[in-house]
């Protein structure tokens, strides 16, 4: 049996082999953990790639859903305010419409009722009856702007369609600049009143209330034209002239008849003796004075005669008696 002549030696050499299979051992696990993170970043990577065409595809699907059907995709809300203006826009309409229509009345009442289904009011109606047979109505309606169109189709179709006009005006610049001045106004007024607060002398109160009032007065009338913007452009006005077609004669009505002929001498009898009666009215003056006249002349005339009675026997016997021989 032999012996190892170098025990160091042999100690050496199995540290080495060691060492190397735990070098190895590392080397195996590193890559067995790269190929392990690269297949799961392949996976993910994958799984993010599907997701993705998915989500493509679901939009997709819904682009084309919405070319294919507008309607679903906004329609109906298009069909319902098909004049929706951008938010922050303020206009203001107005129009005018003039209908014929078999029924005076029965139009105005209408037009009453579909200005009060929508929400808004009549501001004012005038009605005049123009002969026995005719009759004109003159409404002033406020509707809202998101039935404004409706409203208006309502009554151009409650008859004969004469003329209409309509008119939009755009006055957001308006509004924005008078918002912007009252937020100016109020904080002015504000500043002034921390001032009379600070005040402690009388001239100096006097001074401030003067300012005060003055800017709380402009104040005020910015408040007046905002409130008037607002109601301009939250209701719209309609202007609807209401009128009746002429009366057509009938064909039974075209030759006049007895009745009509006696009805028609009647009324030039009774219109010849008021005219008389106006002739010998406006002649009475006259004739009284006449009479007057007429009644001092006979008086006079039978006075006359009898002063000069008497003196014409006289001149007879004058005449008569013989000259003296």
């Amino acid at each position: 049996m032999q012996t190892d002549r170098h025990p160091g030696r042999s100690a050496v050499r199995r540290s080495r082999t060691i060492l190397a299979a735990g070098l190895l051992a590392g080397l195996l696990a590193l890559s067995g953990c790269g190929a392990g993170d690269s297949a799961s970043d392949a996976g993910s990577g994958d799984s993010k790639k599907a997701l993705s065409a998915d989500e493509r595809g679901a939009a997709d699907a819904a682009a084309g859903k919405t070319a294919q059907d507008p309607q679903e995709a906004g329609g109906s809300s298009a069909e319902k305010k098909p004049d929706a203006l951008p938010a922050g826009t303020h206009v203001i309409r107005t129009a005018t419409l003039s209908v014929e229509v078999k029924s005076v009345p029965k139009a105005a009442a209408a037009a009453r009722s579909v200005a009060e289904s929508s929400g808004g009011l009549v501001a004012r109606e005038e009605t005049e009856r123009v002969d026995d047979t005719h009759e004109m109505s003159h409404i002033v309606l406020r509707v809202p702007q998101g039935e404004y169109d409706a409203v208006l189709r309502d009554l151009a179709g409650a008859g004969k369609l004469l003329s209409r006009t309509s008119s939009a005006k755009d006055v957001t610049d308006q509004v924005v600049d008078v918002a912007s001045r009252i937020a100016t106004q109020r904080a002015s007024v504000a500043r002034v009143r921390k001032l009379m607060d600070r005040a402690e002398k009388l001239t100096d109160v006097v001074a401030l209330e003067g300012e005060l009032s003055s800017r709380q007065a402009s104040l005020e009338s910015l408040l007046a034209q905002q409130e008037s913007l607002k109601d301009r452009t939250t209701l719209a006005t309609i202007t609807l002239d209401l009128s009746e077609p002429e009366t057509v004669a009938k064909d039974g009505d075209d030759d006049p008849g007895f009745l009509d002929a006696l009805g028609g001498g009647w009324h030039a009898f009774v219109t010849m003796l008021r005219w008389l009666a106006m002739a010998v009215g406006a002649a009475a003056p006259f004739l009284a004075t006449a009479a007057v006249l007429l009644l001092l002349w006979r008086l006079l005339q039978g006075r006359l005669p009898g002063r000069r009675a008497p003196r014409a026997p006289e001149r007879s016997e004058s005449s008569s008696t013989p000259p003296a021989s």
